[in-house]
């Protein structure tokens, strides 16, 4: 029995989206584990997407999308700088296992709803195959990230010195950070189907424009309100090491986003959404293989999970 096109691309893009996140926390590691080098490493990452898409519709001959095909992609793409920038500055404080975690479950859990009050409900064995599915991503994705393990402190603030990691409000803000970036994520597969009267690059160009301007806007804003002399000590707008994850993250994220956008124009959204959403798996492989981290037990049956969710969305 082949596997459907859509499953491919969908499992594709988890896999790119990934290595992705592993480029972005270790970009972030980089600069500082601040939310200004955060938004930087996004920022770069998203310019030089942006570069790269608009070349490619400018030589592909593409006419630039209007009407609401257009508007989707733009709010696909304000989504889409508010949800990583939050996802980020949450990995920046070291809460990536419940970041990733509470935001793949909303990412996959939104869509997969939209799917099914557009396009009715999937076959029993595929529904079941969802729940399997937001299982494994919430034990592969929530537990404690190896390399903050051993860390006293989960940030550091310029103004009143380190934050105990069992801090309520700090926890609490990091759940929040979490959700934001879920519902944006979610949102994000959501306005890519609806722009379906495009091509492929044309929406994630539109998108990438847009989170590029929010990122800058949300940029001046964090520095404004940062105005301590240690919040603005002299240095690299961003360090060499970060800005080479960056360029990672602007390879294979938008690889990702690509490969989404072809799995929702052959085949049901929540589909695509659900399997996409599964990358947690591939950054838990990449940490173990180039950081030597190795994955726990759960994470293990997970992604035994995973594969039998694979099986039975893909019946």
């Amino acid at each position: 029995m082949p596997v459907p096109e859509n499953v491919l691309f969908a499992l594709a893009a988890a896999a790119s989206w990934g290595g992705g996140d592993f480029s972005g926390g270790m970009g972030v590691k980089a600069a500082g584990s601040s939310p200004t080098g955060a938004l930087r490493l996004v920022i770069i990452a998203h310019a030089v997407s942006l570069t790269v898409l608009t070349l490619l519709c400018i030589v592909t001959g593409v006419a630039w999308p209007h009407g609401a095909a257009m508007v989707w992609s733009i709010a696909a793409g304000v989504a889409a700088g508010f949800s990583l920038t939050a996802f980020y500055i949450a990995l920046a404080r070291g809460a990536m296992g419940v970041s990733a975690a509470v935001s793949g479950v909303l990412a996959a859990t939104i869509p997969a709803i939209v799917s099914i009050c557009m396009e009715g409900a999937p076959g029993a064995v595929r529904l079941a195959g969802f729940g399997v599915a937001l299982v494994a991503i919430w034990m592969i994705a929530a537990g404690d990230s190896p390399e903050n393990a051993d860390a006293r402190y989960e940030i550091r603030d310029a103004r009143v010195g380190p934050i105990p990691a069992s801090n309520l409000k700090f926890r609490i803000s990091n759940l929040a950070l979490a959700i934001i970036g879920g519902l944006g994520f979610g949102f994000y597969f959501t306005a890519l189907r609806m722009s379906n009267g495009l091509g492929v690059m044309e929406p994630i160009a539109l998108a990438r424009a847009a989170s590029l301007v929010t990122c800058l806007v949300l940029l001046a804003v964090v520095s404004w309100r940062r105005k301590s002399a240690a919040a603005n000590q002299p240095g690299p707008w961003l360090t060499r090491a970060a800005i080479g994850w960056a360029m990672g993250v602007a390879l294979l994220d938008t690889g990702g986003n690509l490969l989404l956008v072809a799995a929702t124009r052959t085949g049901r959204l929540d589909v695509a959404a659900v399997l996409a959403s599964l990358y947690p798996a591939a950054t838990i492989l990449l940490a173990a293989w180039r950081l030597h981290e190795h994955p726990t037990k759960r994470q293990l049956a997970g992604m035994v999970a995973a594969l039998a969710a694979v099986v039975m969305i893909t019946l």
